[in-house]
C-alpha cells in the first residue's frame, strides 16, 4: 500500500478559516497528512516541511513559488489552489518541472456567475437606478416604458470564459436574445450555449445589457473602449464582474454622467475607487466592493473543490480542471 501523501497549507489565515473549514479539513485529512496549525507564509522558514510536500494546498496569501523554491520540494508532484487565478504565486518554472497544476476557478464561477444573472434582471426593473432617484424624486409612478423589464431584451455577454459559459446557461430560460463575442470561441459552441456569436461591435450595438466576463490580459486592457461605450443603445446597461482593467473607467463616466447609460461594477479599476470618484456618486451606477465571488459561507466551496482535486490526483485520477502552461495566456 503506498504511503499518504504529505501536504503543506500555504494561503493566509482567513483563506484558512473559509476556505478549510471542519468538514472540509476531515475530507483532505481522509487521504493525506496535513498539519492545520501550520500556515506558511514564507517557504525559505519552513524548508524542513516543503522539502516533505508531495503537494502544496495554496489558496490567497500564498507566497510565490519560485525556482528556488521548487529546488527545496524535490517530492513536489501536486499544487492544489483554493481559490481562482494561479498567474500571482506560480511561476513558470512550476510547469518546466512537470508539476501538475489545479484551481478551484470553476467552483468561484458559480457565484459570480449567479450574481451577474442577478444583476441583469435587477438592471432591467432598473431597480439599482429606481432605489438611487426614490430618495429625490420620490416613488415612480411610470414602469411601463420599454427600458424596464427584462422579457424581450438582449443580452450580451463579452467572453466565453468559465464565468461567461454559466451566465448563458443561466439565461437560456428566459425569454432573451442571447448573444456572445468572444474570438476564441466558433458560432456552434455559441449555438450550444443558446447564443449568437457576433463581434464585440455588433454585441455592443444590439444588447440591452452587455456584460462583461472576458480575462484581463494587455490584449484586453480597456477592451470596452470609448468606441464600445458609444455604440450602446441609449438606456442600455453595463455589467462588469470580471476585472476593472477591462473597461476604459474615464469614457465610462462621460457616459454614464450623460445619462445615456447605466452602469453596475464589481470591480473597478483602481480598486477601490477614491472616495470621491464620479462613478460612485453618481445616480445610475452602482459599485459594489468585489462581492460576486465567493465570500464568507461560499468560500468553503472552494476549498472543497481543491482537496477533491487532491484526492483525484493521489487516486490516479484525471482532474477536472488541470492548468497547463499554454492556459495562462487566455485565462484569468
Amino acid at each position: 500500500m503506498s504511503p499518504r501523501p504529505y501536504g503543506v497549507l500555504a494561503m493566509s489565515r482567513y483563506a484558512r478559516d473559509f476556505a478549510l473549514t471542519p468538514a472540509v479539513m476531515d475530507r483532505l485529512t481522509a487521504f493525506a497528512d496535513v498539519d492545520a496549525r501550520l500556515l506558511v507564509s514564507d517557504f525559505a522558514k519552513h524548508s524542513d516541511v516543503v522539502a516533505r510536500a508531495d503537494f502544496l494546498l495554496t489558496g490567497w496569501g500564498s507566497p510565490r513559488v519560485t525556482d528556488a523554491v521548487l529546488e527545496a520540494a524535490p517530492r513536489l508532484r501536486l499544487i492544489a489552489h483554493s481559490a481562482g487565478t494561479v498567474k500571482i504565486h506560480l511561476s513558470d518554472a512550476v510547469w518546466r518541472r512537470g508539476i501538475a497544476v489545479t484551481s478551484a476557478a470553476p467552483a468561484n464561477a458559480v457565484p459570480v456567475a449567479e450574481y451577474t444573472r442577478a444583476a441583469i434582471l435587477l438592471a432591467r426593473k432598473r431597480a439599482f437606478t429606481a432605489a438611487a432617484k426614490y430618495l429625490v424624486d420620490g416613488f415612480p409612478t411610470q414602469k411601463d416604458g420599454t427600458e424596464w423589464g427584462y422579457s424581450g431584451t438582449t443580452i450580451g455577454v463579452v467572453g466565453g470564459s468559465l464565468i461567461g459559459k454559466l451566465v448563458l446557461e443561466l439565461l437560456r430560460g428566459y425569454d432573451m436574445e442571447l448573444l456572445l463575442a468572444d474570438p476564441f470561441k466558433t458560432d456552434e459552441e455559441a449555438r450550444e450555449l443558446g447564443a449568437t456569436r457576433v463581434s464585440l461591435e455588433e454585441l455592443c450595438r444590439r444588447s440591452d445589457v452587455v456584460s462583461i466576463h472576458a480575462p484581463a490580459l494587455p490584449s484586453t486592457h480597456h477592451l470596452i473602449d470609448e468606441n464600445h461605450l458609444s455604440l450602446m443603445r441609449d438606456g442600455a446597461v453595463l455589467i462588469n464582474t470580471a476585472r476593472g482593467s477591462l473597461v476604459d473607467h474615464d469614457a465610462l463616466v462621460d457616459h454614464c454622467r450623460a445619462g445615456r447609460i447605466d452602469a453596475v461594477l464589481d470591480v473597478t479599476d483602481p480598486e477601490p475607487l477614491p472616495a470621491n470618484h464620479p462613478l460612485l456618486l453618481l445616480p445610475n451606477v452602482t459599485v459594489t466592493p468585489h462581492l460576486a465571488g465567493a465570500i464568507g459561507s461560499e468560500v468553503a466551496t472552494l476549498g472543497d473543490y481543491a482537496v477533491e482535486e487532491t484526492r483525484r490526483f493521489f487516486a490516479g485520477e484525471p482532474l477536472r480542471n488541470q492548468i497547463r502552461i499554454g492556459d495562462l495566456s487566455t485565462v484569468a
